[in-house]
């Protein structure tokens, strides 16, 4: 007994250390932010990004929610450093990389919208909309589960394509961590510009791979004539005659994947990545029923140093699921794309709290005693919702760093006989090498 009450006095004193010192790096206007990311943890439905003003931890009145995110400047990287000294010394940090969209279809007025990739039910349509794409990097803490812990959380800009933008927050991240981290990616970034942009990187990446796509083996020896050769043969995913046989091969019976059938070949690479050689590795599951959702195959490569055994690594990949579910909860709990801010730099501001709350989240995880609802089932280890649900007793007891409210006045409002200027519309700006090329021009010429 006393053993728990010393974890739990440990769990507390950490958790208010982290809290004082994510109010220290969130800049200016740090008071009405930090008690906006508790209203967001107390209010678990609102109709409006206003109505967050009316949680009993919010002491100023509504006004000062618009002010949180026009005059805050949350600085990211010292909440970067303050994420990695969270991380385990023990293991390897098994990092996730994805990007989303904040769907802004019809807001003309707001600069530097883009097409994003946004999957829809709806039949016959594309999957794209209009808004902002942002780009995160997390840490995926456990082997199953619904946790992802992001270390940084960014907009993508119309001057950056989603490889770019994860190779630079890569780069950021790996920079302040302590050891070599192990990275997922979807197949989006199975590409030769991703794989030859973090090629200089500290980091190991787990790519899946397209079943469409043509790999190219080894060179063969130099004849002696001529320009030395830099490709060998073709692999093709979709046929077998190109594959050869494997270097190795492993049999598995997963309790929640079934039969597994695993296949490895290496030195293979992509034909504009030829100095970047991968391990490739086929997952089969026989026994699978081969819809979207559940393929029988699936390919992902290996790229940095030697991997360890094939035993150890074949099931990281699956981890990388865990950012979906950070996505899903950001939007749909956190009440992330829910705001109509008229500037992408307000969402940018609004964004850099998304990771510092769900980081409070996991801290809070051990102090919380689940109180599910009573349609809801009793969990063991909390989801990220059910640590939500059980904060309103945490941060009674806890407290807060921020700092009351100080009377200022009426403001007087806008001056009588002024007259209002429409706000400028802006076109949607379409993500291809041509615009990003004259994008940047007019950047330099306006610098």
């Amino acid at each position: 007994m006393s053993k728990h009450i010393s974890s739990a006095n440990e769990q507390f004193t950490k958790l208010q250390a982290f809290r004082q010192a994510v109010y220290e790096g969130l800049g200016d206007a740090r008071d009405v932010q930090f008690e906006l990311t508790d209203a967001v943890l107390l209010m678990p439905a609102v109709n409006s990004y206003v109505e967050l003003s009316l949680a009993p931890v919010f002491r100023r009145r509504w006004p000062s929610v618009y002010e949180a995110i026009e005059d805050g400047r949350p600085n990211r990287q010292a909440l970067l450093k303050l994420y990695v000294t969270q991380l385990p010394r023990r293991s390897r940090p098994i990092l996730a990389g994805d990007h989303t969209a904040w769907p802004r279809l019809s807001a003309h007025t707001l600069r530097d919208r883009t097409f994003e990739h946004h999957p829809t039910k709806i039949r016959g349509n594309k999957p794209v909309t209009i808004g902002l794409g942002f780009s995160t990097l997390a840490w995926v803490p456990e082997s199953q589960g619904s946790w992802a812990l992001p270390l940084l959380h960014e907009r993508i800009s119309s001057q950056q394509t989603p490889v770019e933008k994860a190779i630079e927050q890569l780069r950021q991240v790996c920079l302040v961590l302590p050891m070599r981290p192990i990275t997922l990616w979807d197949s989006e970034y199975g590409c030769a510009p991703f794989v030859n942009g973090s090629a200089d990187i500290g980091a190991d990446k787990i790519i899946r791979l397209r079943p469409n796509i043509c790999l190219w083996g080894p060179p063969p020896p130099y004849s002696g004539k001529g320009r030395p050769p830099t490709h060998g043969g073709k692999f093709k995913l979709k046929d077998s005659a190109t594959w050869g046989p494997p270097a190795e091969t492993l049999e598995v019976n997963d309790p929640h994947l079934g039969r597994v059938c695993l296949s490895l070949w290496r030195d293979l690479h992509f034909r504009k990545a030829a100095r970047h050689p991968m391990f490739v590795l086929r997952i089969e599951r026989p026994d699978a029923p081969g819809t979207r959702r559940d393929p029988k195959e699936l390919w992902v490569a290996w790229l940095g140093e030697d991997p360890p055994t094939l035993a150890e690594w074949w099931p990281l990949y699956l981890r990388r699921f865990a950012v979906d579910h950070w996505y899903r909860f950001a939007k749909q709990r956190l009440h992330w794309t829910l705001p109509r801010f008229g500037t992408p730099e307000q969402a940018e501001r609004w964004s850099d709290l998304m990771p510092l709350i769900t980081w409070e989240l996991w801290l809070a995880r051990q102090m919380v005693a689940d109180n599910p609802l009573p349609w809801q089932k009793p969990q063991t280890s909390l989801t990220p919702g059910r640590v939500c649900q059980g904060m309103a007793g945490v941060l009674a007891a806890i407290g807060t760093p921020a700092q009351e409210p100080k009377r200022r006045g009426k403001s007087p409002g806008w001056p009588k006989g002024r007259s209002r200027q429409p706000r400028e519309r802006y076109s949607v700006v379409k993500k291809d090498s041509k615009s990003r090329k004259q994008a940047r021009k007019r950047q330099k010429k306006a610098a």
